[in-house]
């Protein structure tokens, strides 16, 4: 594989209204990953800290030059140890008389894999945390949010302007915990298609729009002041929940990579058994 040259920045807040940072991120080359945890504090904190933990010990194991099917693999167990991890946790808690104590975090993974010698992002997500693809001036969400309001868009009941001020809004529909679906959603874009890639919890996406998002991506270069400035923004605008961004950029590319994201994002799920 060739060469690639990332350069990336990650940021945090805990926001305005939160007691706590739930958040965490890691920026571990080729391994990148943001996650945002649920259940309140000594919960959402811990479970996110099991998804840091994880994927750092998958950047440490030597993923760099995988292949993209033996890769998905990896991550997918990677998720898999989470949700063990997870699920022993909350044991511990209820038996020591924790009553109702429920734990659980959303994630979303870049890893830097090959394919057909070509080095490529194979990208997943659970929960409503997202991953954007800025390339050419162009803002794209490729995560799908596992949400009870995406669904209602997909069944045509709500808009999308609708849904962002929908009272359900923040009900995700997977998500990683021993009562969740860990099921992730998996994408393989080829470098060009994706210069620029965002990791975020919803307390970015959920402050300020894709707009915002997009004029902040194409205002700063260098990726460590963007995720500043995103993470500021989101504050900005109210900071009602914990806000993290992770950037990262692939420098140095040429564009001669076609890029079918349906195709791309089939393929994987059929070789992981996702679909039926």
């Amino acid at each position: 594989m060739t060469r690639v040259e990332l350069h990336h920045g990650g940021a945090s807040d805990v926001g305005l209204v939160r007691e706590a940072n739930e958040d965490a991120y890691l920026a571990a080359p080729p391994v990148f990953v943001v996650a945002d945890g649920m259940g309140g504090h000594d919960a959402g904190d811990v479970a996110s800290r099991f998804v840091v933990e994880e994927f750092a010990a998958l950047a440490e194991s030597g993923i760099t030059g995988s292949d993209a099917d033996k890769a998905a693999e990896r991550v997918a167990a990677t998720f898999a140890r989470v949700q063990e991890r997870i699920a022993a946790y909350e044991a511990e808690q209820q038996d020591a008389g924790a009553v109702g104590f429920n734990a659980g975090t959303t994630a979303v993974v870049a890893v830097l894999v090959e394919q057909d010698d070509h080095a490529r992002w194979l990208l997943a997500n659970i929960g409503d945390s997202r991953i954007y693809r800025y390339t050419d001036t162009h803002l794209e969400q490729v995560s799908v949010d596992h949400s009870v309001v995406q669904e209602m868009i997909d069944a045509g009941s709500i808009t999308v302007a609708e849904a962002a001020t929908h009272p359900s809004r923040h009900v995700i529909t997977r998500a990683l915990g021993a009562a969740a679906s860990g099921e992730a959603d998996y994408f393989l874009l080829p470098l060009p298609a994706a210069e620029r890639l965002l990791l975020c919890s919803d307390g970015i996406s959920g402050m300020i729009d894709d707009q915002q998002i997009a004029d902040i991506l194409a205002d700063t270069e260098d990726p460590r002041d963007a995720a500043d400035r995103l993470v500021a923004a989101a504050v900005r605008a109210g900071g009602r929940d914990n806000a993290t961004a992770v950037v990262i950029d692939v420098v140095g590319l040429a564009h001669d990579m076609p890029y079918d994201s349906d195709a791309e994002r089939l393929s994987l799920e059929e070789k992981l058994g996702a679909l039926p």
